[in-house]
């Protein structure tokens, strides 16, 4: 079950990362051509919002499931660094970006024109794919 889990932790991974570099490519294009809140620009938006959220539920399951995760929560394992990712970074830095990414979903639908649509949802998915690119454990990760 473990490694299922962690084998869908790591493929819907690649694809939220391919959505949302897809979607933040989207909306700069958009903002430059000051193009209509278009179907492409929702699908992106709800799209990435979506696999975000789904990511974060596997995430949590498998970080009880882990023996990387909160199993192995102690002062031991703050001074190893890629423990300290597993048990802390990792997942603390994630749910921000995810935070970012759910507000900026929800400013965009909310803003009135197409261009502030856009540059909400470049700015806070921007900005949340970097915090959760930042704190993928490269070394270890498929």
């Amino acid at each position: 079950m473990y490694t299922g889990f962690q084998h869908l932790h790591s493929f819907l991974a690649y694809l939220f990362l391919a959505v949302m570099l897809a979607a933040v490519i989207h909306y700069i294009i958009a903002l430059s051509k000051k193009k209509d809140f278009g179907k492409a620009s929702g699908l992106l938006a709800v799209t990435g919002l979506s696999l975000a959220h789904l990511q974060l539920v596997v995430g949590i399951v498998l970080y009880f499931l882990s023996p990387l995760g909160f199993a192995n929560f102690g002062a031991d394992a703050m001074g190893e660094s890629l423990q300290r990712l597993y048990i802390v970074e990792h997942p603390l830095i994630n749910i921000i970006g995810i935070v970012l990414i759910t507000i900026g979903y929800s400013m965009a639908k909310r803003s009135a024109t197409a261009v502030k649509k856009h540059k909400r949802l470049l700015i806070f998915y921007g900005i949340g794919t970097f915090l959760i690119l930042l704190r993928i454990p490269w070394q270890v990760w498929p």
